[in-house]
């Protein structure tokens, strides 16, 4: 898959079959909409291009994006789209002046000038241009004039997409990874950099990394103790010699028994004792075992630690 970041040196397209979408999570829904553009594109011997904007276009043009997390920063729904086998992706820079143009000047400057497209492949409900007032019926109305097909992505697949996004975050706030996993289509991941902590763990006899997620919008599961497996991204090469997956658990919370008052990110990996600040840990979320308690002391809080590796092991 070939990405890119500016418009102004894009390829020349052979027959390009276009959607439109921001992906969040490319789940199974969106898996339905990439297996239709990549048909489209086959059967005229086209390439697939998927469009997604970069801020997310709420960001920009409305105040209510506050508090909604996304699935998946931007190198993730990358990561997740190469192995789609789209030909193209092209994250588009999402901009005032951007969102200000007439929906007119949206499909002959942008859609047209920059994509030649052969087919577009839309939802009913896309919206583009200034006040959002360009719909599939200016695309409908443009088509003959700007010759390209137009392709309807059915009411149903939208609704069912939309559900699926609004579940599979619901889903990560209550730790229910399996209902988010079976409705992604893969395990949920996210990543973090590891930063010095108070060594507490440590000193219980269960190190942990302390993660600091970068990407701020980023949708992290809720509070309580995880079964993960790890992946050290940035690994230099004498730090693991067997694998790049390793087992472990990760707590998110307060941790209440020491008093905390800063939620925390932290992940115990088994059998391993390399320092690795600085590196970036991408985490794989397998299920979650249990909430985040308060302990009378220490003594109880390490032999539930101690039954919590029992059962992540069971679970990977």
């Amino acid at each position: 898959m070939q990405i890119h970041y500016d418009l102004e040196t894009l390829p020349r397209f052979h027959k390009a079959v276009v959607t439109i979408g921001t992906f969040d999570g490319v789940h199974l829904g969106h898996r339905q909409i990439i297996d239709r553009l990549k048909t489209e594109a086959a059967a005229i011997n086209g390439e697939t291009v998927i469009i997604t904007f970069h801020p997310q276009p709420r960001k920009v043009i409305s105040s209510t994006i506050l508090g909604v997390r996304l699935i998946n920063t931007l190198d993730e729904k990358i990561e997740l789209l190469e192995k789609t086998g789209v030909n193209h992706l092209v994250v588009v820079p999402f901009t005032g002046a951007f969102a200000n143009q007439s929906a007119e000047d949206y499909v002959t400057d942008f859609l047209i000038d920059k994509f030649h497209p052969h087919t577009i492949i839309i939802g009913y409900d896309h919206r583009f241009g200034k006040e959002r007032k360009g719909d599939y019926l200016l695309l409908e109305k443009m088509a003959n004039e700007c010759n390209y097909q137009l392709k309807e992505i059915p009411k149903q697949m939208l609704d069912e997409i939309s559900i699926s996004s609004t579940r599979i975050r619901e889903a990560l706030v209550e730790g229910k990874i399996e209902v988010a996993d079976k409705l992604l289509g893969y395990e949920f991941f996210f990543s973090g950099i590891v930063v010095d902590g108070d060594k507490l763990g440590r000193k219980l006899g269960y190190p942990t990394a302390n993660l600091q997620i970068q990407d701020e919008e980023k949708i992290i599961p809720g509070n309580g103790i995880y079964a993960v497996y790890v992946e050290i991204v940035n690994q230099t090469s004498d730090l693991i010699s067997q694998t790049s997956f390793l087992k472990g658990m990760m707590n998110i919370g307060f941790r209440p028994t020491v008093g905390g008052n800063k939620k925390m990110v932290e992940v115990n990996i088994f059998d391993f004792d390399k320092k690795i600040y600085g590196q970036t840990l991408k985490v794989f979320v397998k299920k979650y075992l249990r909430e985040e308690i308060k302990f009378n002391n220490l003594e109880d809080l390490v032999k539930q630690i101690d039954k919590d590796k029992i059962e992540s092991l069971k679970a990977l």
